[in-house]
């Protein structure tokens, strides 16, 4: 799997509570449980009969106290803290490649676009070998390795050694790292003469300047609907979903309020004119669709402006915000609950503690939820209507679509599964454009040229199934004649994202995204036009 050298991803409002309090301000049984736990601290110190390390003591009990309370309230030590708010902010420091470790060496994937690495012209396929004089290749470098390594601070030094194809010497670059950014919008381009698709993977910072860059695009490309994708994307920022909002719902309409026992309920409304006020609008949404995804689809649902299409919702509706302790590190603490416009908590419930809380998505599975929607359980106590056509859409554990996506298993088999997790078909595609990028960049010059003229030759998927059988997953016919066909487009959409850019994958995989074909056929068809919506009314 491709890597940004960034990990992490909450959904939190970026707010900043003092954690010096005084005395004064706590209650008699806060103090009275303050000094149990400051005693038993003491004691086991003094008195265990091991040597105690106080510090992993208190952050086991604080991640504990936290899990009781909600599975969203979470603590982050202090050298973890800039790293897990990176998504967020929607860049990082560093040199700016895509890698992958492949047999135990760094290899660029691709330079980001804009970052030092590629002004440097450090290209796909080059392989670093030594940064800073330290050998790195052979010697079992791990993804936090390289992140060690070449991460840091912007304007600081590091020196890397690259073995690149064809050229017997090995090529030093002295790089200076730089601000980098992380791209939450993975794909956009248009699906038919009219329909644009966008695919959304978190809300950041940056998200809604990718998003107008998009709709400038689209729309010189003819664009009259959107299919906007959340799949899969599970959250980040509150004040992006609102701004991402804002852009389908004229002015003054409400698109969500939170409420908490120390917070007022909190009113936010659409306050300026949209880019996408008009036209059809589809969202898609999956089990993995989370809280800020929940958010937009939640509004547009309420609203009446769109159809959501796909499987119900994470069922996220708690609201973090970061609180400091004086050591350094923070917790993200639930103080809030947000609510649709036509007042649904989407938050599933998590009194089962955390571990059944987790295990829920599993479960929609094993129940057939994600194959039908009849066996998912809607009492009317959960109902609740649109705010224009009085619908009626349900609250308490995620967003119920409109138009029921059941999961794709056609294609499913032990062996693609097996390819799948062993990311053979990423790896394979990477060796193959490696092997051959000159060459394939001179037939294939531009992305079009690569969808409309590149073919995943016979040869070739018998070389993927040695590859794979050499990578311990041994052929089987009865699932090759069940999944070749699903493999052979993921092996061209991998090529495709290594020879060209990121969409290139999501425009070759469209075929397989269920959820976006029935949204085309929806909009073709009539059915989005006899759904009862007041799109056209904004």
């Amino acid at each position: 799997m491709q890597k940004l050298i960034a990990t992490g991803l909450t959904c939190f409002i970026a707010m900043t509570i003092s954690p010096w309090i005084s005395s004064q301000e706590l209650g008699a049984d806060f103090e009275t449980q303050g000094q149990k736990f400051n005693t038993l601290l003491y004691y086991m110190d003094q008195l265990y009969v091991e040597e105690t390390d106080m510090e992993s003591l208190v952050e086991e009990a604080i991640v504990s106290m936290l899990e009781a309370m909600d599975p969203h309230s979470v603590y982050i030590p202090a050298d973890e803290l800039q790293e897990a708010d990176e998504p967020l902010n929607g860049n990082f420091e560093g040199v700016g490649i895509q890698f992958n470790i492949f047999r135990d060496t760094i290899m660029v994937v691709s330079p980001i676009s804009g970052g030092p690495s590629e002004k440097l012209g450090i290209m796909a396929g080059d392989r670093i070998v030594t940064v800073d004089g330290e050998i790195v290749a052979g010697v079992g470098v791990t993804n936090k390795d390289v992140q060690r390594l070449l991460k840091g601070p912007k304007g600081t030094k590091v020196t890397v050694g690259i073995k690149r194809s064809k050229v017997r010497q090995l090529l030093e670059f002295e790089i200076i790292r730089d601000k980098i950014p992380i791209f939450s919008v993975d794909a956009a381009f248009m699906v038919t003469p009219e329909i644009g698709y966008i695919k959304v993977n978190r809300f950041s910072r940056s998200t809604m300047s990718e998003m107008y860059e998009a709709f400038a695009q689209l729309q010189r490309e003819g664009m009259q609907d959107l299919v906007l994708d959340l799949q899969g994307n599970g959250g980040g920022m509150l004040r992006t979903a609102i701004q991402m909002a804002d852009e389908f719902l004229s002015e003054d309409k409400l698109i969500v309020y939170t409420e908490g026992r120390s917070f007022p309920r909190d009113n936010t409304y659409a306050r300026i004119p949209g880019r996408f006020e008009e036209g059809r609008l589809v969202v898609l949404i999956d089990q993995g669709s989370a809280s800020a995804s929940e958010i937009v689809s939640g509004a547009i649902q309420d609203w009446d402006r769109g159809l959501i299409i796909g499987r119900r919702s994470f069922g996220k509706g708690l609201v973090q915000r970061p609180v400091e302790l004086p050591d350094g590190s923070a917790v993200r603490l639930t103080v809030q609950k947000y609510y649709t416009p036509a007042g649904r908590c989407i938050q599933k419930s998590y009194d089962e503690g955390v571990e059944a809380y987790r295990a829920e998505k599993f479960e929609r599975y094993e129940t057939g939820e994600l194959l039908s929607l009849d066996s998912l359980q809607l009492p009317d106590s959960l109902q609740y209507k649109t705010r224009i056509q009085n619908r009626t859409v349900y609250g308490g554990g995620g967003i119920v679509p409109d138009v029921f996506v059941p999961l794709d298993t056609t294609d499913n088999s032990p062996y693609f599964t097996s390819i799948l997790r062993k990311g053979l078909d990423s790896r394979f595609a990477l060796t193959f454009v490696d092997d051959s990028r000159a060459k394939l960049e001179k037939r294939f010059p531009t992305e079009d040229s690569f969808l409309d003229e590149f073919i995943v030759s016979e040869k070739m998927l018998t070389d993927f199934q040695a590859f794979a059988s050499e990578e311990g997953v041994e052929f089987n016919a009865d699932d090759w004649a069940a999944s070749g066909e699903a493999i052979a487009l993921r092996l061209k959409a991998m090529i495709g994202r290594n020879l060209h850019e990121q969409s290139t994958f999501y425009r070759v995989i469209s075929d397989l995204n269920e959820s976006l074909l029935k949204a085309i056929e929806v909009l073709e068809d009539g059915t989005f036009d006899r759904s009862n919506l007041a799109h056209d009314t904004f």
